[in-house]
């Protein structure tokens, strides 16, 4: 399969080319500096443009199968989330295009009842309010978009080594969650959707 990962050189979008590399998909890597991803492989192409210029990201999407967004900044007040995902599926749909996976949060929408207090009133609830609305936003414009998508919604991420041993797909009745998942798993789950219809126009909620 032909994917391009849109936001590929954030911390989850550089695992998930890896991932989807070792899988045996030709991947193209998008983003304003796409050379930082530091890989070199056959199967690789590096894509330089912003995810804000519609034309820019119209040429960059044509031609793929699907597409993998896994956008985000270090910004606490950045809306690159919602309005680079409107971009993309203007592209998408210009382009005739109709799978698309979507990396968000936890706590988005009805999983906010899987949240603890600590992260609904001190992070989503103050720190990080804007880039929560935002996720949200982002999903609203995902699931109205006609196309076949699918939304995951990982926990808080760690940098432990990959270990395939969390929940996924719990109901948001859900309590007592780690809250946490390594991002190695993230992209491995993120790769999974390139061929496996389950989740087929659901959003999906991952955690340990």
């Amino acid at each position: 399969m032909k994917v391009i990962v849109i936001g590929a050189t954030g911390t989850i979008g550089s695992l998930a080319v890896q991932h989807m590399l070792a899988d045996g998909h030709a991947v193209t890597a998008f983003s304003r500096t796409p050379e930082r991803i530091g890989i070199d492989h056959p199967e690789l192409s590096l894509v330089s443009g912003d995810v804000l210029n519609q034309s820019e990201v119209d040429t960059a999407v044509a031609g793929h199968d699907a597409v993998v967004i896994t956008l985000g900044s270090k910004s606490l007040r950045s809306l690159i989330r919602s309005k680079g995902t409107l971009i993309v599926i203007h592209a998408m749909q210009k382009a005739g295009m109709s799978r698309l996976i979507c990396q968000s949060t936890l706590g988005a929408h009805e999983s906010w009842s899987n949240l603890n207090f600590f992260w609904k009133r001190i992070m989503f609830g103050g720190i990080l309010r804007i880039v929560f609305r935002d996720h949200e936003l982002q999903e609203l414009l995902v699931e109205a978009s006609g196309l076949d998508w699918t939304i995951v919604r990982p926990s808080g991420f760690t940098d432990r080594t990959e270990t395939e041993v969390f929940k996924e797909a719990f109901a948001p009745t859900l309590k007592g969650l780690r809250l946490k998942i390594a991002r190695s798993d993230v992209a491995s789950f993120l790769t999974k959707q390139l061929t496996d219809r389950t989740y087929h126009q659901r959003a999906v909620a991952i955690s340990t």
